[in-house]
């Protein structure tokens, strides 16, 4: 066991925090869309848009572990974790798949503008009676000669609204079950496709997510990923690098957060002293960091794992849980260790809005913990 981070990666976290604070110190969540766009672009040009794609296609090559740390650093350096979430979703959720399922002759099709920004692609999965439930999707992939007709409606897709690529799953064989899911690569811009007006959502302002419809879209062959009947393997591995290594940028959050506590903490004075020498106070500043450095353990494990090639899907749900749970305490805690200051628009307020929505995506508190129990033979 060897929990001390190379001179290369303290080197590559410490450049992503100079880099990510000179251009977004004190961002405050866009909305607009063409602005998101530009944020893609530049992201692309620190590397954060193709951290772990091939060096070919002008990523960085980094394995799960190294990917995580960088997002660490992101999510501290970048108080729009709405930004932070928005390419960590484009880069897991999409480009990975891509990269690890997609022909050759896509891959080199958009690999290289996935990992530039140019490319901004998104995770098409959930509907409206497949959330939680993922094996009853109703989107349809009709195989047609050349290609597969999608119809349907997906509910709630990250970046859909500005999406020019859009990683979706859909039923190839109706009477397969999880066998008869299908994974593609879709260009935003074939016809058949509807990309929905961002969607009025809690926290996580500076991501957009809309709903995306198919009608009647022909999708060539060259963009199924992976076999018919993949879709589900795809997902579920796509999901992993996503609950691993996206949650990073929740532990920068955090970092930042109890950065702030505890300078405020030594600021802010009540009868005469600093409120730090409350114990009320400082116990619960010691509980916000012990729960950070639980959470940064086991993520950081769940990430090696996946370096190591090991299918541990508990190791993966713990870490999801455990991070997403200790950021919504911690934003608590900071909004009640700031009292009405924390209360005001921004700040502790906005950590803990961007905060509370970890719990739901990539799977559900609740879905972590059944896998856990399954992996426990319950």
């Amino acid at each position: 066991m060897d929990f001390g981070l190379s001179t290369a990666q303290r080197e590559r976290c410490d450049r992503i925090l100079q880099e990510v604070g000179a251009h977004w110190a004190g961002r405050r969540p866009a909305g607009d869309p063409e602005q998101t766009r530009a944020d893609f672009r530049t992201a692309g040009k620190l590397g954060l848009t193709g951290l772990c794609l091939p060096a070919g296609t002008g990523g960085g090559a980094l394995g799960a572990l190294d990917t995580a740390l960088a997002l660490e650093a992101f999510g501290r350096a970048c108080p729009d974790t709405g930004l932070a979430f928005a390419v960590a979703a484009h880069l897991l959720a999409c480009a990975v798949p891509v990269r690890d399922f997609a022909s050759e002759e896509v891959r080199d099709e958009l690999l290289r503008g996935l990992a530039s920004g140019e490319l901004v692609a998104s995770n098409a999965m959930t509907e409206d009676g497949a959330g939680s439930d993922i094996g009853n999707i109703a989107v349809t992939a009709e195989p047609t000669g050349d290609g597969y007709l999608l119809n349907g409606e997906k509910s709630w897709a990250s970046n859909a609204p500005i999406a020019n690529l859009v990683v979706t799953y859909a039923v190839t064989d109706p009477r397969a079950g999880f066998l008869g899911q299908s994974a593609f690569a879709v260009p935003a811009d074939l016809p058949g496709i509807t990309l929905g007006e961002p969607l009025p959502k809690m926290g996580l302002a500076g991501c957009p997510a809309g709903r995306i419809r198919f009608e009647n879209c022909h999708v060539p062959a060259r963009y199924l990923l992976g076999e018919e009947g993949q879709g589900a393997t795809i997902f579920q591995h796509s999901m992993a690098w996503e609950r691993a290594c996206l949650f990073g940028i929740y532990l920068g959050l955090m970092d930042r957060q109890l950065a702030d506590c505890v300078r405020w903490a030594g600021e802010r004075k009540q009868f005469g002293q600093p409120i730090g020498r409350f114990q009320a106070v400082s116990h619960r500043i010691a509980a916000m960091d012990q729960r950070l450095e639980a959470a940064r353990l086991l993520l950081y494990r769940a990430c090696w794992l996946l370096d190591q090639d090991e299918d541990d899907v508990s190791a993966v749900a713990r870490s999801k849980v455990a991070v997403s749970e200790a950021a919504v305490a911690n934003s608590l805690d900071a909004l009640q260790l700031h009292g009405g200051l924390g209360y005001l628009a921004g700040g502790a307020e906005e950590q803990l809005r961007d905060t509370v929505p970890s719990t739901l995506f990539s799977g559900t508190t609740e879905i972590q913990r059944e896998l856990i129990a399954k992996q426990l033979g319950l």
